[in-house]
């Protein structure tokens, strides 16, 4: 992709990036790493995955979590297939010129803007619903967290951005910044699109909510087969006997089965509930599902945990290829705002 301005790019840059605060689910491989990692594939895409360190320091603040969540995180896409060849896959704070990038954005973006963004509003929400202050335990992290994924997006001139519905939000917030960058810096940045793909699964966790690492309800993706086994028979469910219609619809068990299950697998098992199937049969088909889906995944995984010097390598040639583009991109930029040599 060119550095000279932002006008309409002959093909598209796709960029991801992954929270490194917590262990890897069901629920993130189907919803965002599954996907990401067949479109990476894709011919005239230029493809940036990052492991966003520097987000996790706004909601973990335990190093050695966010050290290991970051080995844990690099270790799956690599272990699902990430082609490392074909997409530039780094780490955010590997690319010093991101919070640089942050603090000239940051002279632009209006506060307005991020009074109105959501993470912010319900944070307050809580604090009024509980009777503190509006702005007890909210972070300058927190409140400027559009600015930085802005960054993220702006500094490669990403123009698709895969996102669930809940951070269009933030995309249309950083195309703002890029307008109002560009009118008066001048033509910088391509304006960033989200990406929503509504066939792609949001799966019920244990208790039926979302599944969610704040909700304590997942699956992690590369359990043991033992564990995942208990996992699985932990899902709830209602109190149906054997015998008994089920309805696959509202059934945490058959919505999993069909993030997994082919076409035909998914219309068999919706028979299966019709039929009544026994919830212990339906639990140990899925358990058998996934589990041949993750068992050579979990493999390479294990594997890599093993080597974390292997993986460090990947996301240092990795920086090394983001760095080839934004150094010399935040040399542009820095001679736009008038930051330059006086010789």
């Amino acid at each position: 992709m060119s550095n000279d301005t932002a006008s309409a790019p002959t093909h598209d840059t796709v960029l991801t990036g992954i929270t490194t605060t917590g262990t890897p689910h069901l629920g993130n491989y189907v919803g965002a790493i599954r996907p990401a990692i067949a479109a990476s594939q894709g011919a005239n895409v230029d493809a940036y995955y990052f492991l966003a360190d520097f987000h996790a320091l706004i909601k973990c603040q335990d190093p050695a979590k966010v050290h290991e969540s970051t080995r844990e995180i690099a270790a799956t896409w690599l272990a699902l297939g990430l082609n490392t060849d074909n997409v530039v896959f780094y780490r955010q704070s590997d690319i010093p010129q991101i919070p640089q990038l942050t603090w000239f954005l940051n002279c632009v973006a209006a506060k307005g803007l991020m009074n109105r963004a959501h993470a912010y509003k319900d944070s307050v929400q809580k604090n009024l619903d509980a009777g503190e202050d509006t702005d007890f335990g909210i972070t300058m992290g927190l409140f400027s967290y559009p600015v930085l994924m802005a960054a993220d997006i702006l500094m490669f001139n990403g123009t698709k951005v895969p996102v669930g519905r809940d951070q269009i939000q933030h995309i249309e917030m950083a195309r703002d910044i890029a307008q109002r960058f560009n009118h008066i810096y001048g033509q910088h940045f391509a304006l960033p699109e989200a990406v929503v793909d509504d066939h792609v699964a949001v799966l019920q966790g244990l208790d039926g909510r979302k599944m969610s690492k704040s909700y304590g309800n997942t699956i992690p993706l590369f359990l043991p087969e033992k564990k995942l086994k208990k996992h699985i028979n932990k899902i709830k469910t209602n109190l149906l006997e054997p015998g008994e219609p089920k309805d696959p619809d509202t059934s945490t068990v058959f919505q999993i089965w069909r993030a997994f299950a082919t076409e035909e697998q998914t219309a068999h098992m919706r028979k299966e509930f019709e039929n009544g199937i026994a919830w212990g049969e339906a639990k140990k088909q899925l358990f058998e599902l996934i589990n041949e889906e993750l068992r050579e995944p979990r493999e390479r995984y294990n594997e890599l945990m093993e080597n974390p010097a292997h993986i460090e390598k990947i996301l240092r040639e990795g920086a090394e290829k983001a760095r080839a583009y934004s150094v010399p991109f935040m040399e542009k930029l820095n001679k736009a705002v008038g930051l330059y040599s006086l010789a």
